[in-house]
This record gives C-alpha cells, sequence and structure tokens, in this order.
C-alpha cells in the first residue's frame, strides 16, 4: 500500500497510489491488515484531520459552526438534486433529529437556510438554500478545495 496520500486525493475521494497495490485494502476482504498498511491508514486519518480542522476554522472565521456548515453542503450535495427533509438532514449529518431542527432553526434565522412545503405533499416540508446560503457555501467551498489542491 502506498503511504504517501495527498490532499488532493482525499478530495477526489479516493486513495489512489502510483502502485500495482492500489486495491490491496479494498480486495482482501476479512483478512488482516499488512504492516505496511497502517502507514497509508494513519497518513489518510491525518490528513483527513487536518482538512476537517482547516474547514472549521474557515467556518467559524465566515461566522457559521462547523455543523452549520457541514449542513448546507450535505443539503446542497443531496444526490439527484433531492431535496431534503429535517429527517434526511438529520441522517446524513448522524444526529438525532431534535439536534437537526435546532441547527435548522439557527440557519432559518441567520436567513442562510428556509424551509418549503412541498408542492406534491403538503405534510412534507423540504429545506433550501437561500441566496445568502448559497453564496456563503460557495464561499466556503472553494476555500476548501483550494486547501485540498
Amino acid at each position: 500500500m502506498c503511504s504517501k496520500i495527498s490532499a488532493g486525493l482525499l478530495y477526489r475521494g479516493t486513495m489512489q497510489c502510483n502502485t500495482d497495490r492500489r486495491n490491496h485494502l479494498a480486495n482482501r476482504k476479512g483478512e488482516a491488515l499488512h504492516v505496511a498498511d497502517y502507514p497509508a491508514l494513519a497518513e489518510f486519518r491525518f490528513l483527513l484531520r487536518r482538512f476537517l480542522a482547516f474547514s472549521e476554522e474557515a467556518a467559524l472565521a465566515a461566522g457559521l459552526s462547523p455543523q452549520q456548515q457541514q449542513a448546507l453542503s450535505d443539503l446542497k450535495g443531496m444526490p439527484d438534486g433531492k431535496r431534503a427533509t429535517v429527517g434526511d438532514l438529520a441522517a446524513r449529518l448522524h444526529t438525532r433529529h431534535h439536534s437537526t431542527v435546532g441547527l435548522v432553526d439557527r440557519l432559518v434565522k441567520a436567513k442562510l437556510l428556509r424551509r418549503q412545503t412541498d408542492t406534491s405533499d403538503a405534510r412534507r416540508v423540504t429545506l433550501v438554500l437561500t441566496t445568502a446560503g448559497e453564496r456563503m457555501l460557495a464561499n466556503l467551498s472553494a476555500a476548501n478545495r483550494r486547501e485540498l489542491q
């Protein structure tokens, strides 16, 4: 396993190495790790923690909590342009529903997010980024992308 993993590779969502052992970990289901695997995993975790720390600091500097930034990012990045509910967002953030309601309330109060009744099902309320929320997320995401490159 390649022990050097760049932050840019994290951005692309993969740990690609220029060796013929590229899929070494993925292909060894249920097998013990080799000694050489541990440095690669440690490096990946290190780079991930470094990126998360950068992202959290950028969010705080912009006046958002890291959780608020993650919520905006997750809502914008929903698969197939799906509009998320509070329950959907809670699942993506791995938080309890009532905690996510509080997070959404704060984002709505900050005018970064709005609740919208689904036109096809009035019982369903979806979450939509406002123009200010889109702008805030675009700035933070651009900074995150620059950090990863």
